[in-house]
């Protein structure tokens, strides 16, 4: 499995803060990559290249974590255990752009991909 990481240069100050994360993938068809922007309170922070997505592969315990960890860390920066954030999260918001279906997955390829790994 490959990493990618994307790193503001600077700690993130105390207080209330907004974080925001962009990706805009690079399209011309399935786990292709991007690029990831970093933003906090509205200003850039960080920004890199993401080499490939992970198409058509799922995870039956490791989902969508907000503020903790909970299956594989998705940085080798910290363990699988013990890497809650302590702060309070007051929200998140997941918006996904208009998709010129570039990169959709087709039902077909999809029942394939899946029967392959049984």
């Amino acid at each position: 499995m490959n990493h990618y990481c994307v790193e503001s240069a600077s700690a993130l100050p105390a207080g209330q803060r907004q974080v925001r994360m962009e990706f805009a993938y690079a399209g011309g068809g399935l786990g292709k990559g991007g690029k990831v922007t970093l933003f906090v309170d509205g200003k850039s922070v960080g920004k890199g290249p993401i080499g490939m997505t992970q198409a058509m592969i799922f995870s039956a315990a490791d989902g969508f974590d907000v503020g903790e960890d909970s299956g594989a860390p998705v940085s080798p920066d910290y363990g699988p255990v013990g890497n809650g954030f302590n702060g309070e999260i007051k929200g998140v918001q997941l918006s996904i752009a208009d998709d010129p279906n570039n990169h959709t997955v087709n039902p077909e390829d999809a029942i394939k991909a899946a029967m392959g790994r049984q």
